[in-house]
């Protein structure tokens, strides 16, 4: 003190009669020419070198100099010298010996040195790019507020002559001019700096450009909130995404930091004792081990010291640095909340004392008001930094997991099922984004409770101990119920896991069930796991109940308790207004970490599950890329060589390939023969490297192309899908379709090849995508071909074609090496080698006339084909009739394009049962657009129609509904009223030193806490239950409705949708709604209180909480608008996520044959990135209306304290600490509510999807008691069609034409035709999968559209093309319904060749089946169907091409079993290998949707039409 006083020469540094006890206050001289001065430039001065540094490393390039920054830096230098003018006026008065105090040396020099600098770091910033500065706008305001005290000050001396210094008033008001200048002109924006990446982009984000107040502010999304406001947004309104929160920036630092840490604690430890251990085990594991199950999170217990990478390392290295920020705001943060509470003990102190001046009052008041508004800025940065930090956490953990899944081991991918990844990248990456936003509180919450107890200490002394004592008994409780939270998530996320991969494979498997009528079955079964599910979310709903009691009750027990203590022990213990409502105050602080840590600890417990998950999934062991050694084409010997190589498909399992040796020249044309199950595929499989090398050596050169048995087809148009990403090379690629006859499949889609294909090729016959799928192969023109029997899915003259102008020795590919599998014995004799397998083992190899001599197995597999084929000697086609067969094959091209049918369901893939071809066809005359089947998710506008509410209100129960509203409103009337209550006893007179009737007050209000406390565990529990009551009836709902809805419908509708529903939207409405109801009524109710507090304490507040309750609701319908658009535009764009993955990892093995790695790597970014676009304005909006709302709330708080300040005369200080207390809650009352609010609205939406599946149309219904026809019918199986037409949908032309036949019992009847005659039609006509359009099918007197569906499809049995077998038991799949006896499953399977198989399993009849039956060959897939058939013995069988995929002996073994065990049944076979029907009663011949020849097969081959023809060309004839 006494140093400054010399130092300004004067007496009075500080005078408190001069600054504090008066009606006109000021600053003393010395005061303002030191402090007042020094203020901004220390501030400048500290900010230095953090902010220096922070340029140097964030460079944007270089602003060009502007209009704006020559003033700014003008401005500048103009401050300088006029603070030097004071200066070196100093000096001069020195030489004229006037000698003034050294301030008035030291203040000018500081300040304008720190002008210079203030003028630098304008140059500077603009050199390193910064648009807009927030230090620097920070500065002048800092300064601009010092002057306007000094200018107050020297306007009032002014007033008072005579002037004291002329020159140095002069030079402050030009100083005070120029600050104020200075600072308007901090407030613009720069231009842009040369070179960004903003100029190129036509829909930049406008956060770059805006200026600091715009950021803080979040006024830069105005324009959108705008635009949303006056029309619903669509994707083109939506910015791009900041370079820095995009794919491409994010993914690979996180994927080297866990490449990194990965290899590091590889170093550290024994081989990992996971399932699949990375490196090779060096010590023999006992094999039990290897077997065992993975546990919770795919991890087995470790051993003692074992290290495990730690992703959480990786992420923190990855986002940490910009997520330290956030830190640093949550710090500011948290120590102003402190404010409130002290402001308030002085604002109730001043009403108390009537003899203060009033203009502390305000002072109070302003300072209440500024230090909320700081909050708020500070609270919404803080909040912004956390979520964009989530943003980029999802961004990242999406794109490694996809990553990932590119190269993961098939052994891997065993364990971890297409439901699972998919849950990894939906819902544990979701979870990673919810824990940004809370991780801060982990040390800030008890850093809100260490400040709040230390205030709380200072206000009642040693009483507080008691309330901290009921925090910690508290806090075991917490505990609890966090650690059994975490055990039911555990299984719930189990059952959840299960049912999504039941719900997949009925998804991809709905035709079989349809056709099988098995719908019933596997409702069952989803529902047993559902129960599972609800019997666990229930027990959650109780927990969460008990842990909501224990939260809302929580402060109110530590405040009676405190308060209690207080006044019965204190010696003067007396409970006045500024104690009670100051500890209210930071009771109510106390509240917020008390409530928020329980909730960070099950969020924190939820995302170390999902990063256990996510660990294991990223250090499952991937695919050994050298255990292939690939090298470049060079001539020599051979261009594959296999030395005693040995192969599994996973280290566990036995080898599936021994001892194999083979050496394949170059541009030779290799057939691969065998029995189903050999290892033929096994062989292709292990020559790209999917399989596990247990030893021996492999070679290959070249670049290699693959065609899988089951061929993978994208959601793209065709020829994106035969292109795969190459260059287009048009000639050549029509070449390419020409030889893959595909040109007349063009002719008859809608868009020529430009026609998007659906899901999993949804709209293509089999025989078509096996054909696609051949053509991407040709058109990749590689060195090496692998073709896994390409040939099986087509139509014997189609194939002969593919085969002579692609594979063969005439074909496009004849210099090419090319190893083909296959069962069609005639393509033998024109390869060069053939390789019989049996077992894993190559047996024989040689050309076709080599191994006819040897005698060998080979032999004898060709003669018992042969005979099969009823003795036709399978001769060497001679070259002449080569000619006679292709001209038989232009002549059926020219036929076909005449074709109008859409594309035949002849042949579909095996995975998937999914869709059969409902194509869209235009009128041939019509030009051709391109042309969509799969319907995008829509996102709906407008606002959630209160219809949905009252929806869910109806799912929970009405009478549960009213009761919860009534519970909630008894909870907030008797908190309300103990607040009053303690407002009045606060007020009580003080005599003698103690109040009277301490002990009724006090009783009284325990009592009013303990009825809040029932009211709360009540509405609790009801609103839990409620959800639970809500979320069973809606899953049931669904389920009912989507097993209800006829085939087109999964057709149009891409099967990620319906799995979103059954997922996402499922998880919404079981865990997250019924906690947003609590939390939204508790907010509503909380707010309401408040202003009725505000009103009773200063009934004059009416006038301004009316306007600004107006203003409150206008901005929020104003965001709710645009935000709820956003929210479903987020969630359409996320369904294209989840599509393009799991087509993927169904064609992983494609992808990774062809090295398309890269592309689709850049697919899945670009998806994942145009999601974060949806989603960054959301959040960004989201703090737009926070800003906005609290704001208002803030409002709140400056005319409550204003009208308690105004009327302060006629008010009781405990009135004012009531109203004041309640008003400092409202901002974040108000807040949550908004926040709430736009979340109930957009999670109901989840409601509103799954509900609007309910009115879409059904198919018939599935049992009619009235029509029911008896228990044996049919009993003769007679069949009688009465001019049947049928269409695929209302707007296509019949695919069937008036077809009249009858097909007496008994009868063996095939049909023929070409791909596209309309022949599957005709089945799915039989079975009502298509209703008919026109006409009648009768069987055994009874017309088929008028019956249940389940009573007609249980009586005909149908042996489909593609055998869809369901994850499950094999019994399971044989007999869902549990009708048969173990004796009767094994007399079929005897029947069906499947006995010894079936008896050599471990488990037998309870063998697991994989996903999609993945764990047996095609061919014994194909026979367990027919295993099927023969359990269920129906009078009509239906045989759709079942026997493409088998070979030649099991074919025959099958046709002799149908021949004998349906010898009384009528039998309808597709045929695509003529001589399987030969010796049928009689043939229909079907051409474009007609019968054109109905005969028996001796009596058309006579007539010589188009059977004799087809006949022909399979060389029967």
């Amino acid at each position: 003190m006494a140093r400054r006083e010399h130092y300004c020469k004067s007496t009075t540094a500080d005078d408190a009669n001069l600054t504090w006890h008066t009606e006109n206050p000021d600053f003393t001289k010395c005061f303002q020419n030191t402090v007042l001065v020094w203020i901004p430039c220390i501030y400048l001065w500290f900010c230095l070198p953090f902010y220096a540094l922070y340029l140097q490393h964030n460079d944007k390039g270089y602003i060009r100099m502007s209009h704006l920054s020559k003033a700014k830096t003008a401005i500048g230098l103009l401050l300088w010298l006029v603070c030097w003018a004071d200066l070196f006026y100093s000096f001069w008065e020195r030489s004229q010996s006037i000698y003034r105090a050294p301030v008035f040396l030291v203040s000018p020099t500081i300040l304008g040195i720190t002008m210079l600098l203030a003028t630098f770091l304008i140059q500077f910033e603009r050199m390193k790019g910064v648009q807009s500065s927030g230090v620097m706008l920070n500065f002048w305001i800092i300064a601009l507020l010092c002057a306007i005290i000094i200018f107050r000050s020297k306007v009032l001396h002014a007033l008072n002559p005579p002037l004291q210094d002329a020159f140095r008033d002069a030079t402050f008001y030009i100083y005070f001019a120029l600050v104020l200048v200075q600072l308007i002109l901090s407030i613009f924006p720069d231009r842009p700096p040369l070179f960004s990446e903003r100029v190129n982009d036509p829909n930049p984000c406008p956060e770059e450009s805006a200026s600091f107040l715009s950021k803080i502010t979040f006024w830069w999304i105005s324009g959108m909130m705008v635009q949303g406001f006056k029309r619903p947004l669509e994707t083109k309104d939506l910015w791009s995404l900041n370079k820095e929160d995009t794919s491409v920036e994010v993914v690979p630092v996180l994927a080297k930091n866990w490449e990194k840490e990965y290899l590091k604690t590889k170093r550290f430890k024994e081989p990992l004792k996971m399932l699949y251990s990375p490196s090779k085990p060096k010590k023999e594991t006992n094999p039990d081990e290897d077997t065992q199950e993975e546990a919770e999170a795919l991890i087995l217990k470790p051993q003692a010291k074992h290290v495990e990478p730690s992703l959480f390392k990786v992420l923190y290295k990855t986002l940490g640095p910009y997520f330290f920020m956030s830190s640093f705001y949550k710090i500011v943060h948290d120590i102003l909340m402190f404010s409130g509470p002290e402001i308030l003990k002085l604002l109730i102190k001043f009403v108390g004392n009537k003899d203060a001046p009033n203009w502390q009052g305000y002072c109070y008041t302003v300072l209440l008001f500024l230090c909320a508004c700081l909050q708020t800025l500070i609270l919404h940065q803080y909040f912004h930094i956390c979520f964009v930090t989530g943003m980029r956490l999802k961004t990242a953990v999406v794109g490694l997991v996809y990553r990932k899944s590119l190269v993961i081991s098939n052994a891997a991918r065993r364990t971890s099922t297409i439901g699972e990844i998919v849950n990894l990248m939906s819902v544990d990456a979701q979870r990673f984004m919810d824990l940004a936003t809370y991780i801060n509180m982990i040390w800030s919450a008890p850093l809100q409770v260490i400040l709040a107890l230390y205030f709380l200490w200072q206000t009642l002394g040693p009483s507080v101990l008691a309330g901290v004592a009921v925090m910690i008994l508290l806090v075991p409780v917490n505990a609890v119920i966090a650690v059994k939270t975490k055990k039911y998530q555990v299984v719930q996320m189990k059952c959840k896991d299960n049912r999504i991969k039941l719900m997949n494979e009925i998804l991809n498997g709905i035709k079989v069930l349809k056709l099988y009528a098995w719908e019933l079955a596997f409702k069952e079964k989803v529902l047993g796991i559902r129960q599972e599910e609800l019997k666990v979310l229930k027990k959650s709903a109780y927990l969460s109940a008990v842990g909501t009691f224990t939260w809302v009750c929580a402060p109110f027990l530590v405040a009676l308790s405190t308060f209690a203590v207080y006044v019965l022990i204190e010696k003067n213990g007396v409970l006045d207004a500024e104690k009670a409502f100051v500890s209210l105050a930071l009771f109510n602080i106390l509240r917020f970490p008390l409530n928020m840590l329980p909730m960070v600890i099950s969020s924190m417990v939820q995302a170390s599950v999902s990063l256990k998950r996510l660990r294991a999934f990223l250090s499952h062991e991937e695919l050994e890329p050298d255990s292939i050694i690939r090298e470049p084409m060079k001539n020599g010997e051979g261009i594959i060589d296999m030395r005693n190589a040995t192969f599994s498909w996973s280290r566990s399992d036995p080898p599936s390939l021994k001892e194999i040796n083979l050496t394949i020249p170059e541009g030779s044309l290799i057939a691969v023969v065998g029995q189903v199950g050999c290892g033929k595929s096994s062989l292709l499989s292990a020559l790209l490297g999917e399989m596990e090398k247990k030893e021996g050596h492999v070679v290959m050169k070249g670049s290699v192309a693959y065609v899988p048995q089951q061929a993978w087809i994208q959601n793209a148009s065709l020829k994106d899908n035969v292109i795969f990403g190459g260059e287009i090379k048009e000639p050549f690629y029509n070449k390419v379709l020409d030889a893959c006859a595909l040109l007349p499949d063009l002719e008859i889609l809608p868009s020529g090849d430009r026609t998007e294909i659906g899901e999993k090729g949804v709209n293509l016959s089999g025989g078509q995508k096996q054909r696609v799928s051949l053509a991407r192969a040709v058109y990749c023109n590689t060195d090496v071909y692998l073709l896994d029997d390409p040939l099986s899915a087509v139509d014997a003259h189609v194939g002969k074609h593919i085969f002579d102008y692609v594979i063969g020795p005439k074909g496009l590919l004849k210099d090419k090496t090319r190893i083909l599998v296959t069962h069609g014995v005639s393509y033998l004799p024109q390869m060069d080698t053939i390789i019989v397998m049996i077992d894993g083992k190559i047996t024989e190899a040689g050309s076709y006339q080599e191994l006819l001599k040897q005698d060998g197995a080979f032999a004898e597999f060709l003669r018992t084909y042969a005979n099969a084929d009823q003795n036709k000697d399978q001769e060497v086609p001679s070259p002449t009739e080569d000619k006679r067969l292709e001209n038989g094959i232009l002549m059926n091209e020219k036929n076909e394009k005449l074709l109008q049918r859409p594309l035949s369901v002849s042949s579909d893939s095996t995975k998937n049962a999914h869709h059969n071809s409902t194509t869209n066809l235009e009128k041939s005359g019509g030009e051709k657009k391109d042309w969509k089947l799969t319907e995008a998710d829509k996102a709906k506008t407008g606002s959630v129609k209160l219809a949905v509410f009252w929806e869910y209100m109806k799912a929970t129960g009405l009478v549960l509904s009213f009761i919860s509203v009534i519970l909630f409103l008894c909870n907030h009337v008797s908190s309300l009223a103990s607040n009053y209550w303690l407002s009045l006893w606060t007020d009580d007179k003080v005599i003698n030193g103690t109040q009277q009737n301490t002990n009724m007050r006090l009783s009284v209000y325990g009592a009013l806490g303990i009825s809040q406390g029932i009211a709360v565990f009540g509405y609790s529990t009801s609103v839990s239950l409620g959800g639970v009551f809500a979320s069973r009836y809606l899953h049931l709902d669904l389920l009912h409705n989507v097993l209800r809805f006829p085939m087109s419908f999964f057709e149009r509708t891409p099967s990620g949708n319906l799995v979103n529903r059954f997922s996402k939207e499922m998880d919404t409405i079981d865990s997250m709604i019924p906690q947003i109801i609590k939390m939204f009524m508790g907010s509503l109710f909380n707010v309401i209180g408040a202003c009725i507090v505000i009103l009773i304490a200063t009934p004059i507040a009416a006038v301004i909480i009316p306007p600004l309750g107006l203003i409150y609701f206008f901005v929020q319908r104003f965001y709710v608008a645009t935000s709820r658009q956003l929210k479903r535009l987020e969630s359409v764009s996320r369904s294209p996520v989840y599509s393009h993955f799991n087509e993927t990892l169904l064609g992983v093995s494609v992808i990774r044959a062809f090295g398309e790695q890269k592309q689709f790597i850049n697919i899945s970014d670009y998806r994942v990135d145009e999601n974060q676009r949806a989603y960054y304005p959301s959040i960004v909006s989201n703090r737009w209306l926070a800003i906005r709302l609290e704001f208002v709330g803030n409002c709140i708080v400056l005319f409550a304290s204003l009208f308690a300040v105004i009327s302060r005369y006629t008010l009781s200080p405990g009135l004012v600490g009531l109203s004041v207390s309640y008003a400092l809650q409202v901002t974040t009352y108000l807040n949550w509510l908004v926040r709430m609010s736009s979340e109930l609205e957009t999670n109901i939406v989840a409601v509103e999807r799954v509900k609007e599946y309910s009115d879409l149309k059904q198919e018939a219904p599935w049992t009619i008691q009235q029509a029911a026809p008896e228990s044996n019918w049919p009993h003769e199986g007679k069949i009688e069609f009465r001019n049947f037409c049928l269409r695929y949908r209302e707007d296509l032309d019949l695919a069937l034409k008036n077809i009249s036949a009858t097909i007496h019992g008994g009868e063996k009847v095939g049909i023929v035709g070409r791909t596209g005659a309309g022949k599957s039609s005709l089945t799915l006509g039989l079975f009502r999968i298509n209703e008919s359009a026109g006409g009648e099918i009768v069987i055994d007197g009874y017309n088929i559209a008028d019956i249940g569906l389940h009573d007609l499809r249980f009586k005909v049995t149908i042996i489909p093309q593609d055998p869809v077998l369901f994850s499950g038991s094999l019994r399971m799949n044989l007999d869902p319904f549990e009708k048969y006896s173990d004796d009767e499953i094994w007399s079929a399977l005897e029947l069906a060749h499947l006995k010894n198989f079936v008896s050599g399993l471990p488990d037998k009849l309870n063998h697991e089946c994989a996903e999609g039956g993945d764990n047996l060959s095609i061919g014994q897939r194909q026979l367990v169907c027919l295993a099927r058939a023969l359990l269920r013995k129906t009078k009509i069988l239906v045989l759709d091409e079942a026997t493409a995929a088998v070979d030649l002996e099991t074919d025959g073994l099958i046709q002799s079993t149908i021949r004998k065990e349906f010898e009384d049944c009528t039998v309808i076979t597709i045929a695509h290998r003529l001589n399987t029907i030969m010796d049928y009663t009689r043939v229909i011949v079907l051409d474009k949707g007609q019968i054109v020849e109905f005969d028996s097969p001796n009596n058309l081959l006579q007539k010589k039409g188009i059977f004799y023809y087809m006949a022909k060309d399979s060389g029967l004839v």
